[in-house]
């Protein structure tokens, strides 16, 4: 078996590794398809993100989907053959956080492809994988990429969940990236009323105009497009700010009016904030960490037919070709989601 480690920025080798006979309560799923993260790509460009380094070889990747080809003892919902979402999202279940009900917050998570804890969290881009039954969700009817667009789907259904009440809502997706498009799709599906999006590239305001946006702006070319959301003091209700730039964030937040409500999900640092702002119109910010229960809830929406991820899948390739993948999935002139196929058994 084989799977791809990350060793340094620019530094991709694909290795031999072992997998174990599954335990009491897990299962073995042959890997089937895998898509390429941001926080993949963040190891892959830069070595890590932040304060968080490489500090050994890691498997890169947790938005996956294959097929069970083994059970552990005890283990009665799931059968060989059965194709499989596999969450990234393991807490332990008894800390502190666990136990008020925040399994997302986990103070020992153990989640897939993650250098924060040393030793790292080994992820998931192998030919195949032991997994506990528990994060394995059948997805009877979708094909394994779309089963593998569950995890950034929750994601994103975690963001909109934060948001509180969407029906009839003014909202503004900035970044547009596939959590962004995804947060379009969600917020419509959860009752949005409009959706304006913004971002520097054409090419992804484009995903987003299909995806259901009624405006896409282009913020590179057009820096005064949000100036007639900014009336007043401010017309729109909700901010989804997915880019994690400071200049998107201020300017989404100058078109909230008062008691509107941020949700910050991009990643990328520390930003200053126009506190005054939130302060005189009485701001809510919250932001939106990873998810938890709504993996199953993702996985349940596609086999329903109510959010279609297909369109957002614009690239695979082979393992072995993982160089060009990685370098597609870094091209947002070209690519939205692009996912790695695992070789058949």
């Amino acid at each position: 078996m084989k799977a791809l480690y990350a060793h340094a920025a620019h530094d991709l080798r694909l290795a031999p590794c072992e997998t174990a006979p599954p335990g009491p309560g897990e299962v073995v799923v042959r890997m089937e398809r895998g898509g390429i993260c941001g926080s993949d790509l963040h190891y892959y460009n830069h070595g890590g993100f932040g304060a968080v380094r490489l500090r050994e070889p890691m498997i890169l990747g947790h938005e996956v989907a294959g097929r069970i080809t083994a059970l552990g003892d005890g283990v009665e919902d799931l059968a060989v053959g059965d194709l499989v979402a596999v969450s990234p999202s393991r807490p332990c279940g008894t800390c502190t956080e666990c136990l008020r009900g925040l399994p997302n917050q986990c103070l020992d998570m153990r989640f897939y492809g993650s250098a924060m804890p040393f030793p790292h969290i080994q992820g998931a881009f192998r030919d195949s994988l032991v997994a506990q039954a528990a994060q394995c969700v059948r997805a009877d009817g979708l094909s394994a990429a779309e089963a593998a667009m569950a995890e950034p789907l929750s994601v994103a259904l975690h963001g909109v969940r934060q948001a509180g009440e969407m029906l009839g809502r003014r909202v503004l997706v900035t970044g547009c990236g596939p959590i962004g498009v995804l947060v379009i799709l969600a917020a419509r599906r959860a009752g949005a009323a409009e959706i304006i999006a913004t971002d520097i590239a054409d090419t992804v305001l484009e995903f987003a105009r299909a995806a259901g946006a009624d405006q896409v702006f282009n913020t590179a070319t057009h820096p005064d497009a949000l100036a007639p959301y900014t009336a007043g003091k401010g017309t729109l209700d909700v901010l989804f700010e997915c880019s994690g730039a400071q200049p998107a964030l201020v300017a989404g937040i100058a078109t909230l009016r008062p008691r509107g409500r941020i949700v910050q999900l991009g990643l990328s640092g520390d930003m200053s904030l126009p506190m005054m702002m939130l302060t005189a119109r009485e701001l809510t910010l919250t932001g939106s960490f990873r998810f938890h229960e709504e993996f199953a809830i993702a996985v349940g929406m596609m086999q329903q037919g109510l959010i279609d991820v297909t369109p957002l899948i614009t690239h695979s390739f082979a393992l072995e070709d993982y160089a060009q993948a990685f370098a597609m999935a870094g091209d947002r002139s070209q690519a939205m989601k692009v996912q790695l196929e695992f070789p058949p058994s």
